[in-house]
């Protein structure tokens, strides 16, 4: 269960110890408001970062395999997932800039990893059915991504993580957001669509003219039903890892258009989780703006970013980081020795 967070006395002590630091009322702006949120998730007016990790859900799309929706082939999907592994992506650097452990996960990639290979095997299928023929995945299959995502989650906390963020990788998986952003916030398929991974004015209105048709084929009742017949492995997987972290009490990081399209589907799950989440950073992706509207929130970095894998939650997470060390070792007026305002 996914508890709000509705504590007065601890949000009043919190901001009264935001304002007493040596600064003027509000001068540390946006990190003032993390701070004082970081401060209510953990329930404590000395809050810190523990552990944080960022996790990377990887899956294939069937619809690459048949349709121009993405420059890009299928393969690169798990030839990405090698370079993880390997260390060379930019989510390895941005980690290892900012000592952020990183796990990567083989959700549904259409590729059979090495038992050896440095990942976190919880491979649903290899990559889902094309959802111009047939929903994504069946409902069962939704199930168990769901399950063993929440799996990954709960472990990670087990070892001393109170903070987390989501990357993915999988080739086509801006298709299958944009058509959830499109079901969610119930706007034109092609208010939702934008270059992806490199597409140019033909290749989105090709884009657009498929999705279109995909979208008026369906019509899903629930948000799971939504998720399993427009979702990608990693995307589900996604869904179900915020649900667990929320539901744990962790701070989650949400990155840009893939993760924020699963979040729109946790939140019309549990409208609760939103309470938990920070917002890394605003996408390239036109969608992703849309999507931050209408949720009415503000992310912390605008970077012109649009590459995925978690890169802009790895960026975010020295602000949490400064964000909780001004709350707790900022000198106050009083033991300074410094005149407040109005003194």
């Amino acid at each position: 269960m996914i508890h709000p967070i509705k504590n007065k006395t601890l949000e009043k002590a919190l901001q009264q110890k935001i304002n007493l630091k040596t600064k003027p009322l509000g001068a540390l702006g946006m990190l003032e408001d993390l701070a004082l949120k970081i401060g209510c998730i953990q329930n404590s007016e000395t809050p810190k970062i523990d552990n944080p990790t960022i996790v990377v859900f990887a899956g294939d799309h069937g619809i690459a395999t048949k349709e121009e929706v993405n420059p890009f082939p299928q393969e690169v999907t798990s030839q990405m997932v090698y370079n993880f592994v390997n260390g060379g992506a930019a989510i390895n650097v941005f980690s290892k800039t900012n000592d952020v452990a990183l796990k990567i996960v083989d959700a549904g990639v259409n590729h059979k990893f090495p038992k050896s290979l440095n990942i976190i095997n919880k491979k649903v299928a290899f990559g889902t059915k094309n959802y111009q023929d047939e929903p994504a995945m069946t409902l069962e299959q939704y199930n168990d991504a769901i399950k063993k995502a929440g799996d990954i989650i709960s472990k990670i906390h087990s070892k001393g993580c109170n903070t987390i963020g989501f990357g993915e990788m999988g080739i086509s998986n801006t298709s299958s957001a944009s058509l959830l952003m499109g079901h969610f916030i119930k706007t034109p398929i092609i208010d939702c669509i934008g270059s992806g991974t490199g597409l140019y004015a033909d290749g989105i209105n090709k884009k657009a003219q498929i999705l279109s048709k995909v979208f008026n084929k369906y019509n899903p009742k629930t948000p799971q039903e939504a998720l399993a017949t427009f979702g990608g492995f990693e995307i589900v997987m996604l869904c179900g890892a915020i649900l667990k972290a929320a539901e744990l009490k962790m701070t989650v990081v949400i990155d840009g258009f893939i993760v924020t399209a699963a979040l729109l589907a946790a939140e019309a799950i549990n409208t609760n989780v939103l309470d938990y989440c920070v917002f890394a950073h605003n996408s390239n992706e036109q969608g992703h703006i849309k999507m931050l509207e209408f949720l009415n929130v503000k992310p912390l970095l605008s970077l012109g970013l649009r590459l995925g894998e978690g890169t802009g939650a790895a960026l975010a997470i020295p602000l949490l980081r400064a964000s909780v060390n001004f709350l707790n070792d900022m000198a106050s007026f009083e033991s300074a020795g410094v005149s407040g305002e109005n003194d």
